[in-house]
Formats: structure tokens, sequence, C-alpha cells
């Protein structure tokens, strides 16, 4: 492998399982559906509540603003932030670094690349439809 997760060195007993969602999901933020697939994955790591990935064609990137912020995981590798912002009867309604993603996430997790995941308490749902 060219790029391998330093984690599983440290940890060889940590999962972070990638499955496909069997389920269509929607992601909501006032009013408007930023992100919604029936082709999402579900990723359940040790530690963590399952957390799901959109794929980039299902993802209302007109409405993201990449940020500065970015944050490493020996799993995945290192992820970018993005900030949603939707206009609504003449406001602008934000959520910081609501969306996440790997571009180039480890060898062992490269099913992310090209996903966008969403913090739930970022956004106002998430939800199976």
């Amino acid at each position: 492998m060219a790029n391998p997760a330093p984690g599983w060195v440290k940890k060889p007993e940590h999962r972070v399982d990638v499955h496909a969602e069997k389920q269509r999901l929607r992601v909501t933020f006032a009013g408007k559906v930023i992100a919604e697939s029936s082709d999402a994955l579900r990723v359940e790591e040790t530690g963590h509540g399952p957390v799901h990935y959109f794929p980039e064609k299902d993802v209302r990137l007109d409405l993201l603003t990449k940020t500065a912020h970015s944050t490493h995981c020996p799993f995945k590798g290192d992820a970018s932030y993005w900030t949603i912002a939707v206009e609504n009867g003449g406001e602008t309604r934000r959520s910081e670094n609501a969306v996440w993603a790997y571009s180039t996430p480890y060898d062992e997790m490269t099913a992310l690349a090209g996903h966008y995941a969403f913090y739930d308490s970022r956004v106002d749902a998430i939800d199976a439809i």
C-alpha cells in the first residue's frame, strides 16, 4: 500500500467498517435539502455512532463553503470542512464546519473519497425517506 493508515499499527483491534446504506437518506438545513441519496455509505467505527457519507453527486455543493478547519484521523486520514449557508427570507442561516470529507483517505478507506459527511447536531435532520 502506498498510503497505509498508521492507526492500526498502534490499535489493530480498532474497527472502521464501511457499508452501503440500504435506505435513501436526506439531509435538511434551514428548509433546504442539502443532500439526498440512495447511494450513501454508513461508517461504523469503534467508539463512535454510525456516520453517513453522501456521494458528491448527491450533495448541494453550491450551498457549501470550504473553511480553513481540518482534522486528522489516524485511520481515515485528513479531513477538510465546509460551512453550510442558506438564504431564507432575506436572512442567511449558517452552520459552521458542519460538513467534512476525506479527499485523499488512507488506502484502507478509499471508499470514502468523493463523499461528504454531516454532523447531525449541525443540520436540522438526517432522515431515512
